[in-house]
C-alpha cells in the first residue's frame, strides 16, 4: 500500500501529504549513524519541517524491545518524501524546484545504518507527480505511483552496484488503482483495490521477470454485504506469505463519500494464475474500529500483514489496531485500539514490532505485538511532528 495513503477525494487515491513538497534543497552527500549494539531494524521517517519549509529524514535504531535511539547525525537534511527500501538501498522522492520536477534519490545503506546519496533519477513531468514507491519481493524492481488525472504506474529497473534506475515503462491504470500495493510470495502477481466514484475494483497485475507490469484480467467477486448497501473495497490489499491477501470494504449507499457501516476486512485466495476467489461475507468479516461507523471518512488509511502471515495491523482516522489472520479463513479480531491518535502509515519489523506514524498528532507509535500478546515499547509515542513517510528496514 506505499503503504500510508491519505485520501479524502476519490481521485487521488494515492496522494499522500509527503508528497508535497516545498522548495528545494541539496540533500547531504552522506551522514554517519552510530547505531546501538546489533539493532533489529533501522526506522526511517521523512517528515516536513515548518521553519525551513523542507523535509528532512529522521532515523533511528531500534532495539530488542522496540525501544528507539536517535542515531548520530540524524535527521538527515534531505528534501525527501515518500519512502522505500531494500536491504541495500533507500529511495525517496524528492522535489528539485516548480520548473525541474521531481527526482527519485538512491542512498546506499551501509550496515550500520548510514545513507550516502549515490543517485539521482527525474521523473519524466508531465503535469503530475510521484504519489508512492514500491519494492518487489526481490528489491529488483521500483514502482512509482504517478498521478496526473489518472494513477498510473512507473516501473524501474535497479542497477543494485549502485543504486541507479532505469526506466522500464508506464503501465496506464487510470483514475483507480495506480501501481500495486502488495505483491504475492511468488513476486509474480500482486493487487490493489479502489472504489473510483463508487465504481469497486480490485486489480491484479503480472509481472514479468524484466520487472514490467500487465494487467491480469480478472473481476473477483466481491463478499456478500449488509442489507441495503454495497462494499467498495479500499487502499489496495495486503499478502500474507502464502497466497492469501487482505481487503478492507466499506459499506456504502447512496454513492461515493459516507460509509454506511463499518468498516470490515476481507480474505482472498489466488490461485496459480493470479485469479482470486473469497468466501467472505459480512456475517463472517471482522468489523474494525479505526474508522467512523456512518458520514464520516470513507475508509482505513494502511493495512500491513506482519512477516509471519499471522497478524493484520489496520490504521485509520480513529486509531490503530491488530487482528489475527488465518490464511485463507476469516480473519478474527485481537487488539481493540492501540492508540486513539489517527494513524496514516504502519509497517512492520521482523521482530514482532510494528510502527505507526500520526501526521495529526505528530508521533511515531511502536509496539510489541505477538499472536498472544500486546505491549507498548519503551519511550513510544516518539515526537514527530510533521511526520509524513515511514520506512522500516528489518535487520533479523
Amino acid at each position: 500500500m506505499v503503504r500510508k495513503i491519505v485520501n479524502y477525494l476519490p481521485a487521488l487515491l494515492w496522494v499522500c501529504a509527503s508528497t508535497v513538497l516545498a522548495s528545494a534543497q541539496a540533500p547531504s552527500s552522506s551522514t554517519a549513524i552510530q547505531a546501538s549494539s546489533s539493532p533489529v531494524a533501522y526506522v526511517y521517517v521523512s517528515k516536513y519541517v515548518s521553519s525551513s519549509g523542507v523535509n528532512q529524514v529522521n532515523a533511528y535504531a531500534a532495539s530488542a524491545n522496540g525501544a528507539l535511539t536517535s542515531v548520530s547525525g540524524s535527521p538527515f537534511h534531505d528534501n525527501v518524501g515518500d519512502l522505500a527500501l531494500n536491504g541495500a538501498w533507500l529511495f525517496g522522492v524528492q522535489a528539485t524546484g516548480p520548473s525541474a520536477g521531481q527526482t527519485i534519490n538512491s542512498y546506499s545503506i551501509a550496515s550500520n545504518g548510514t545513507l550516502t546519496l549515490k543517485n539521482q533519477t527525474v521523473v519524466n513531468d508531465s503535469g503530475g507527480g510521484v504519489t508512492g514507491l514500491l519494492l518487489d519481493h526481490t528489491g529488483s524492481s521500483l514502482y512509482a505511483n504517478y498521478y496526473t488525472t489518472n494513477n498510473d504506474c512507473l516501473s524501474y529497473s535497479i542497477d543494485q552496484a549502485n543504486g541507479a534506475l532505469t526506466y522500464l515503462s508506464i503501465y496506464h491504470q487510470g483514475p483507480g488503482a495506480g501501481c500495486p500495493v502488495s505483491f504475492l510470495a511468488n513476486n509474480e502477481f500482486a493487487y490493489s483495490s479502489a472504489c473510483y466514484h463508487f465504481s469497486p475494483i480490485i486489480s491484479g497485475y503480472k509481472r514479468s521477470s524484466d520487472g514490467t507490469l500487465s494487467p491480469l484480467s480478472i473481476n473477483p467477486a466481491l463478499p456478500t454485504p449488509p442489507p441495503g448497501t454495497g462494499f467498495c473495497p479500499y487502499l489496495g490489499a495486503a499478502a500474507d506469505p502464502s497466497n492469501h491477501i487482505a481487503i478492507a470494504m466499506t459499506p456504502v449507499q447512496g454513492g461515493f463519500g459516507n460509509n454506511d457501516g463499518a468498516t470490515q476486512l476481507a480474505v482472498y485466495t489466488a490461485d496459480s494464475s493470479g485469479n482470486l476467489t473469497t468466501k467472505s461475507t459480512y456475517q463472517n468479516m471482522p468489523k474494525t474500529a479505526v474508522v467512523q461507523t456512518s458520514g464520516g471518512t470513507y475508509s482505513v488509511y494502511d493495512y500491513r500483514m506482519s512477516p509471519s502471515g499471522k497478524l493484520l495491523a489496520v490504521a485509520g482516522p480513529l486509531g490503530l489496531q491488530v487482528f489475527h489472520f488465518n490464511g485463507g479463513n476469516p480473519i478474527t479480531h485481537y487488539t481493540g485500539l492501540l492508540t486513539k491518535d489517527s494513524i496514516n502509515q504502519v509497517f512492520w519489523d521482523s521482530a514482532n514490532h510494528p510502527y505507526a506514524i500520526s501526521m495529526n498528532a505528530g508521533k511515531l507509535f511502536v509496539f510489541t505485538v505477538t499472536p498472544t500478546s500486546v505491549t507498548q515499547a519503551p519511550g513510544s509515542p516518539h515526537n514527530n511532528p510533521g511526520a509524513g513517510s515511514l520506512i522500516v528496514l528489518p535487520k533479523t
